[in-house]
């Protein structure tokens, strides 16, 4: 059974950062996409960055290329988004989720991590 555990999430000012992990297990990752989302109170969720398990292929919506960074480390089986010059707008839940590169949506999702940004 896939398990995925965000951590890393909190209370940061405005400008600020954060590094949001993603601990992956319950099965070879090998083909998958890793991909981060998030959900803001009252809105749908957002794709926010994806990156394969075995390449360095990534993918990142408009609204945070260049502020966000997702990155991997399969020695850990971990996911990590980099939060740069965080906003009051990018205060949402976050979310990491896998998918088979051939499926076409995401069945497995972490727990989520709250992102809070005070201004």
């Amino acid at each position: 059974q896939v398990q995925l555990v965000e951590s890393g999430g909190g209370l940061v000012q405005a400008g600020g950062s954060l590094r949001l992990s993603c601990a992956a297990s319950g099965r070879a990752f090998t083909g998958y996409v890793m991909s981060w989302f998030r959900q803001a109170p009252g809105k749908g969720r957002e794709f926010l960055a994806a990156i394969m398990w075995n390449s360095v292929i990534t993918n990142y919506a408009d609204s945070v290329k260049g502020r966000f960074t997702i990155s991997r480390d399969n020695t850990k089986n971990t996911v990590y988004l980099q939060l740069n010059n965080l906003q009051p707008e990018d205060t949402a839940v976050y979310y990491c989720a896998a998918k088979s590169q051939l499926a076409g949506r995401y069945d497995d999702w972490g727990q989520g991590t709250q992102v809070t940004v005070s201004s």
